[in-house]
Parts: structure tokens; sequence; C-alpha cells
């Protein structure tokens, strides 16, 4: 059985039942910190497009994209348009898959990662607000403050790299839809992944 064939079989989309944040919906707020050590706020960005990105480097749907240079594009392509990017870590401290804060920036660097910032959300606070199941999970807030996509980063929901290239990248296309000022017309797909390793409720 082809690896990663095996670890996708490991790694499930399932996930506890959350409260989704809605798209047409003023996103949730929140602040949280980067690997700096600074507050981040959804606030600090408002009157621009923000992308929130999920994610956890021990997931193999994120090595997927990672590995590929698919999601590096995929920010690179948003920044340069003048987007913000906040990828953000939920993974539980008790976690087997978590890495504190510098690990994480040193993974990012590795990865030549884009993104405006990396925000660590142990705890959970900011990943069950927007209801996050998975990793990667997606989601588009535009300069409004409104949710205008959420979901998956592309439209094959697998583990095999070879399948990004045949795939539509949700991200993108939302993306520039709204930044022409025009509808999403897909504002809503399935996410697939890893489950996001939450926190237990204290």
């Amino acid at each position: 059985m082809k690896s990663w064939i095996a670890a996708a079989l490991l790694c499930t989309a399932t996930g506890a039942a959350l409260a989704a944040a809605t798209v047409g919906q003023p996103a949730p707020a929140f602040t949280a910190t980067d690997v700096t050590g600074k507050p981040v706020s959804l606030a600090d960005f408002k009157g621009r497009h923000v992308v929130l990105e999920w994610v956890n480097p021990g997931c193999p749907y994120v090595q997927k994209h990672y590995g590929a240079g698919n999601m590096q594009a995929t920010q690179k392509g948003a920044v340069d348009q003048g987007v913000v990017w906040l990828t953000i870590n939920t993974t539980a401290r008790d976690h087997g898959d978590h890495k504190p804060p510098a690990e994480m920036a040193a993974w990012m660097k590795a990865q030549k990662a884009a993104a405006t910032a990396m925000l660590m959300d142990a705890d959970g606070t900011v990943g069950r607000a927007y209801g996050a199941r998975t990793t990667p999970h997606m989601y588009i807030v535009n300069p409004a403050g409104t949710l205008v996509y959420a979901g998956a980063i592309d439209s094959k929901p697998s583990a095999n790299p070879a399948d990004i290239s045949t795939a539509t990248n949700h991200v993108r296309q939302a993306l520039a839809e709204s930044l022409a000022g025009k509808p999403v017309s897909v504002a809503s797909t399935r996410a697939y992944g890893c489950t996001v390793k939450y926190a237990s409720p204290a």
C-alpha cells in the first residue's frame, strides 16, 4: 500500500460537532498570539481580505499541500494582491502533534511559507469559534468583515500530491471573485483533512 494511502486511512476528516461560522454572516472576532508572542486580532485588518488557514504539520493532508508547494503558492498569490493570510495551529498542547511557537516558526520558515502571521490557538478558542474541523480548513473574510468562503482548499479530497494539478483551488477562485467585487460562486465546500486536535474542554 502506498504510504500516502496508508496515511490517509489513519487521518480522517471526521471531527467533533462544532458550531461553524456562517458564510454570508460577520466573521467571528478573535485575538490570538503569533509565534513571536504578539497579539493579532482579526479587527487589525478591517478593510482587507483575510484568509484563515488551519494547519497541523503532522497531518498528511497538510504535508500534501506544503510538500508540493501548493499551499505556499496559494499564500503568495494572495499576499501579493494585498490579502492578509493568517495560518492557525489549534493542536492541543498535550497532543503528540503539538509544536510550541518556536518550532512552528521554524517549520513555517523551512516550508518557505508566505503567510502574514502564524497564530497559536492551543486552547481552541479561535478554532471553535469558526467550527474548524480539519487541517487544512480554509476561510475567507472580505473587507466588510463578512465570511465569504468556508471549506476545503481544493476539489480533490485526498492526501495524494498528484491530485493537486487536476484540482480546482477553491481558495484561489473565491479570492479572485471577491477581489473583483463579484459574489463568490462556490462559497462553501466540505473541508477535508485530519481532525483538528482540540484540547479537552476545561
